[in-house]
């Protein structure tokens, strides 16, 4: 029992508790939910990104191909085919992890900043066959959800809690998966690849299997939290769902700065990161063009030079006697 409850856990559990409870507190229909919202949403992408970023060290900025399909997939077949986004949801975690086993082929046998341009060369093509087939994606003009009122059989709700609920539900889901990776022993396999992929295939770990799995899992994550974006936010198009800087960058960096490969990690960039990006558009989009973005990257320069390890190195580690091992 004391070892369930570690300090990080009830942490954890202390924070997901007033997450629940915001809605009460605030105007449930106003902008801070909907950021309180956008920052869980982060969170839970860049936690699925830590699955094959973390633990593997495999630094994809590809995922945004795969919050695309999921976003695509499931409005697709609502528009076309009046199939509820539940079911959608699940059919875009199915294209996006064949997605992903399918890109994990040629990618697998790349290292380093090789892997980086191939992922995001990915992200790239889904981009620009989204702007091409205009006839089934809306092209550059994007896709719409209409409004439909609050039919919560159809993922519609009038009011912004409801949406936020979902997606903090959609966070836990993500960190419970997470966690049992990483305490698996896939997560002790994905480590001995992130250290050394020579030795551990030395020691007799199939890395390339290990690898796929890691992919496909962080990739099917993606696309759940794309559909969730598309029925939140009601509108999308080919340049907003798949760009680089705003979505595979940014899960990246939120689980980078709050600390990679941790469970916390993402939880914590996505606290510190969305709600500094927009007190920084605030007080200073009106001031200068791209004066924001600037400042806005010159301290996420300073944090992550501060402390490279990101914010979960202050977190103070319990030690354990030699040949335990920790929570």
């Amino acid at each position: 029992m004391r070892s369930f409850l570690s300090p990080g856990r009830v942490a954890l559990l202390l924070f997901f508790l007033a997450a629940a409870l915001l809605p009460f507190f605030v105007d449930p229909r106003g902008h801070l939910l909907r950021v309180a919202a956008m920052v869980l949403l982060f969170a839970a992408m860049a936690q699925s990104w830590n699955v094959v970023g973390g633990l593997a060290n495999q630094i994809s900025l590809g995922h945004a191909g795969f919050f695309g399909l999921g976003a695509y997939t499931s409005t697709l077949l609502f528009l076309k085919l009046g199939i509820s986004p539940w079911f959608g949801l699940f059919a875009g975690a199915l294209v996006a992890g064949s997605a992903a086993a399918l890109l994990s082929i040629p990618t697998f046998r790349l290292k380093g900043h090789y892997f980086a341009l191939a992922t995001l060369a990915f992200a790239e093509v889904m981009r620009v066959i989204a702007n091409s087939w205009a006839s089934l994606t809306g092209g550059p003009v994007g896709l719409s959800i209409p409004f439909m009122g609050s039919q919560p059989a159809y993922f519609a709700f009038r009011a912004v809690s409801s949406y936020y609920w979902i997606i903090l539900a959609l966070l836990v889901l993500v960190c419970l998966v997470f966690h049992l990776l990483a305490t698996g022993a896939i997560g002790y396999r994905l480590r001995a690849v992130r250290e050394n992929e020579n030795a551990a295939e030395v020691a007799g770990i199939d890395t390339f299997r290990v690898k796929l799995t890691a992919s496909v899992i962080s990739a099917a994550l993606t696309a759940v939290c794309g559909t969730v974006f598309a029925q939140f936010t009601f509108y999308f198009d080919p340049d907003s769902i798949f760009a680089l800087a705003s979505i595979s960058v940014r899960m990246a960096m939120i689980a980078i700065v709050g600390g990679l490969g941790t469970l916390a990690g993402p939880i914590l960039g996505a606290l510190f990161l969305i709600p500094l990006e927009e007190v920084a558009n605030a007080l200073l989009s009106s001031k200068a063009a791209g004066l924001s973005q600037f400042a806005f990257g010159v301290i996420l320069i300073a944090a992550i030079l501060i402390q490279p390890r990101g914010l979960m190195a202050y977190w103070p580690k319990k030690r354990h006697p030699a040949g335990s091992r920790g929570a």
